[in-house]
């Protein structure tokens, strides 16, 4: 079975249909898309195109995913800077009730059986919560308790927007990266299951995504475009930033 992993999309259209064409051509049989499809720039778009994808498919929800649905449903979370919130605040406007019962479905793990792979757990950030930051670099002391009762052979995981394959003890944790806001080279990155795991990454007209972007009325597009589209953080950076964040 060919499985595709796609992870924070956030929104990002041109990226999403770009992997999406990607995806068709290599006949994958199940797609996994694995939280923080939202917020971003093009939020009832992107749901649209996956709730409405002829491809099996599976989702899992993301922090993002949660934020935007709580927003909707009255409330909100007072800690998140104010940028965060006021995307969260527009995607949950653009959005209907139907968004929101299809969302509030989506489970925050998915295990599934892949040959040559054997068991797979796909969840958002770590598998006990959608929020924990670790990366390529973070200590194993931190996180062998953390996926020592994952009983995976292979986790599958996002959030960072970093893609890395590692070992955690005898558990092999692959990050899938981000669709829509990649940290490091411009475009979108996503994973491939099938015998084996590979990292991917899919290249698309970064301009005329960026004119498609500006031309919504999110708050943020210009932001979005020139931060998360034509020049992403670099690795490094995000590494750094993450450092002081990470779990332990």
């Amino acid at each position: 079975m060919k499985v595709a992993a796609i992870y924070d999309i956030h929104g990002n259209l041109p990226a999403l249909e770009a992997v999406l064409a990607v995806i068709r051509r290599l006949r994958v049989e199940l797609v996994i898309v694995g939280g923080d499809v939202l917020p971003g720039p093009m939020p009832r778009e992107t749901l649209d195109l996956l709730r409405e994808l002829d491809l099996p498919k599976q989702f899992i929800r993301g922090n993002g995913d949660r934020e935007v649905l709580t927003r909707m449903q009255g409330m909100e979370n007072s800690d998140l800077p104010e940028s965060v919130r006021a995307a969260i605040h527009w995607n949950a406007e653009q959005l209907q009730q139907e968004d929101a019962d299809f969302i509030a479905t989506w489970p925050l793990t998915f295990r599934l059986e892949v040959e040559g792979l054997g068991a797979v757990l796909f969840c958002h950030a770590t598998p006990r919560n959608d929020t924990e930051i670790f990366t390529r670099l973070t200590t194993e002391d931190w996180l062998g308790p953390v996926f020592a009762e994952a009983e995976a052979s292979l986790v599958v995981c996002g959030h960072t927007h970093m893609q890395f394959d590692r070992m955690i003890g005898k558990t092999r944790v692959m990050n899938a990266g981000s669709v829509g806001m990649p940290f490091g080279q411009p475009g979108a990155d996503w994973l491939l299951l099938e015998s084996t795991a590979q990292l991917r990454h899919t290249g698309y007209d970064l301009k005329a995504a960026a004119a498609r972007i500006r031309a919504t009325a999110y708050p943020q597009a210009e932001e979005f475009v020139a931060g998360h589209v034509i020049r992403p953080p670099s690795e490094a950076e995000m590494l750094e930033r993450f450092a002081a964040m990470e779990l332990g």
